[in-house]
């Protein structure tokens, strides 16, 4: 089937072969004919990134009447980036038809000027509930001439907690309109809006209720929770080219997450609620333009992410409702393509991963993390493939190859590709030396051991580690130990995440049941001030101070129990809130509203009633 066979108007047709359309997808293919040819209710229930859009979008915009001013489509959607996206496509759809007008509403940005928008006539009209609900309470919107509602997304709108807006909103508009739902996704509460508003609904559902999209391969790696970061950078490392979606369950997480990226050297950048509307379409115009490689989200602010080409979606927390993991997961595999979702879960997670297995009605793979050679291999290839595939631009470096190549006569092939390799590589392999496997068993102890990097080498004991006297060494507090789940392995880990030193700066370490000590060379003391204080680790921001150092050792008052009598000169480092806050997209606060009655329910709808209706078994 092809989009010129569904009886769309040629003005849209012509636009949407522009963009490149061809043939519809399923959950287009069969809601577009019904919506064009009947004066009725519907739910199209397909998952994430199968084209729902244009399947509601399409024919919204061949019913409407150009000659007429007034509000006729409505369409309500969960969050901000959502309402953009829409906006976008149905203007993009529309193109070639003169004087339609399509504005989005949403939080976070000059409602004066929407206002002024909606005023100058508005035929659609693409909102958040918080938004339209000021809108109405101002009396600056008029649904009395709306013929159609569409309720995108109405499972995570339900999540978000916006029924009594729903509500509110629809015993604004008049009986005789018609109800479009879709989602991804069928819970009790989505049930309970088409019971309420929708009259004897045509249900077209692609795949299974709540299924996911089958071009989708689906992971998890079983890690400790001290783990999880460094398991991320793995996974990103293994997977060079990515192009990717990170999502943590808050904001505090996403953007400690996007910072340690970020100060690791990866093209990553957060996206959450805090962010201004301005910092927000920043970030976003550089994802969708590919200019930023990985996007860490929270689950609100991701809803609106309509991408195509994302490789990779990579649950660094699974989400509080497992339902989510479906809509976070639809995100990649688009239009057709391919992608994989990833979920990093702890030792106690395990059951989770089953329910979700049910929910999609697909299996989860279980997944090793990585090892350092695999890691390896995948880099250096890449790190190949870009070099034979760049295009050499000989006019402009003819000039200085005479030059170049009485500089490196002297040199074998061999020879020059192992210093171009270790020019590039080394400070990866400097990270992932001696790394330890980040495998653990589900359902086991969650307990932390003296890992890799904390165990003697073999041949005696480690020099560097030793040199606890060194006069070129710093002697350094941290307030966590053992009791904390702190080792050896995660001070490393923290001190070369956030500092760029490497282990050769790094010397003795010793962990105490309530603090720890370690030495590092004098010159990277302010470096190590700077960037580790306030360091989160597993809820602690870490407190890191000199000790007393040289000849004031030996006499120290041994305050801490340490062996050597180190001592800081603050106490053990404050606890960070560890509240997880669920978060809202843009709401005022207002109070709860009574149910309303149905505008199905109510005596103007029997000419709806009497319509007839086509059902799907």
């Amino acid at each position: 089937m092809k989009f010129s066979e569904l009886g769309l108007k040629d003005a849209i047709l012509s636009a949407i072969t522009e963009l490149g359309y061809e043939a519809p997808t399923p959950i287009q293919s069969q809601s577009i004919p019904y919506l064009l040819e009947n004066d009725g209710d519907l739910i199209g229930l397909a998952s994430t990134g199968t084209g729902k859009t244009a399947a509601f979008g399409l024919p919204l915009l061949n019913k409407i009447d150009i000659d007429l001013r007034s509000t006729q489509g409505l369409i309500i959607c969960p969050t901000r980036e959502l309402c953009i996206q829409i906006s976008k496509d149905l203007e993009a759809y529309s193109k070639n038809l003169r004087g339609l007008n399509v504005v989005p509403v949403y939080g976070g940005t000059d409602i004066v000027k929407q206002i002024r928008q909606i005023e100058r006539g508005a035929q659609i009209v693409v909102a958040t509930p918080g938004r339209l609900i000021d809108l109405i309470n101002r009396k600056k919107i008029k649904l009395g001439e709306v013929e159609a509602v569409i309720l995108d997304e109405a499972d995570e709108m339900l999540n978000m907690g916006f029924k009594e807006d729903i509500d509110a909103i629809l015993e604004q508009t008049p009986d005789h309109k018609n109800v479009w739902l879709f989602s991804a996704t069928m819970p009790k509460e989505v049930a309970r809006i088409a019971q309420t508003y929708m009259v004897d609904p045509f249900e077209i559902t692609v795949g299974g209720k709540n299924e996911g999209n089958k071009n989708i391969e689906h992971h998890y790696y079983v890690v400790k929770e001290r783990d999880r970061f460094q398991a991320l950078k793995s996974i990103i490392d293994f997977n060079p080219n990515i192009y990717g979606l990170i999502f943590c369950r808050t904001r505090r997480d996403t953007a400690a997450v996007a910072d340690k990226l970020m100060a690791g050297g990866y093209n990553a950048e957060p996206i959450h609620g805090d962010l201004s509307q301005a910092q927000r379409d920043r970030v976003m115009d550089k994802f969708r333009n590919k200019t930023l490689q990985i996007l860490v989200a929270t689950d609100v602010a991701a809803r609106g992410i309509d991408v195509n080409d994302i490789t990779h979606v990579i649950h660094y927390q699974l989400p509080e409702d497992v339902e989510n993991y479906t809509h976070r997961s639809g995100r990649t595999a688009r239009a057709g393509k391919k992608g994989t979702s990833i979920a990093l879960i702890n030792t106690k997670e395990g059951r989770k991963i089953s329910s979700i297995e049910k929910i999609i009605n697909s299996k989860i793979e279980l997944r090793k993390v990585p090892s350092t050679n695999d890691i390896y291999e995948t880099q250096l290839l890449s790190l190949v493939d870009g070099l034979t595939e760049v295009e050499v631009d000989v006019t402009r470096i003819e000039k200085f190859m005479p030059l170049l190549m009485e500089k490196l006569e002297d040199y074998s092939k061999e020879d020059l590709i192992k210093r171009f390799i270790s020019t590039e590589f080394n400070k990866f392999l400097d990270y992932y030396d001696n790394a330890r496997d980040l495998n653990a068993r589900e359902d086991s102890s969650s307990g932390f051991g003296r890992d890799d990097f904390g165990s003697k080498r073999k041949g005696g004991r480690d020099r560097d580690r030793d040199r606890r006297d060194d006069a070129d060494k710093q002697r350094f507090f941290v307030g966590v130990g053992k009791q904390d789940g702190f080792n050896h392995g995660a001070l490393l880990r923290l001190l070369c995440d956030n500092t760029g030193m490497n282990k050769g700066n790094i010397g003795k370490i010793d962990i105490l049941d309530k603090f720890s000590f370690f030495d590092a060379d004098k010159k990277e003391t302010e470096n190590i001030l700077k960037k580790m204080q306030g360091v989160d680790f597993e809820g602690s921001k870490l407190n890191v101070e000199k000790t007393k150092g040289g000849e004031e050792r030996g006499s120290a008052k041994r305050s801490y129990g340490s062996p050597r009598g180190e001592r800081s000169e603050r106490p053990r480092n404050e606890r960070s809130d560890r509240g997880d806050r669920n978060e809202r997209s843009d709401r005022s606060e207002r109070p709860r509203r009574e149910r309303p009655t149905s505008g199905a329910n109510k005596g103007g709808s029997t000419e709806r009633s009497s319509r007839k209706r086509s059902y799907k078994n």
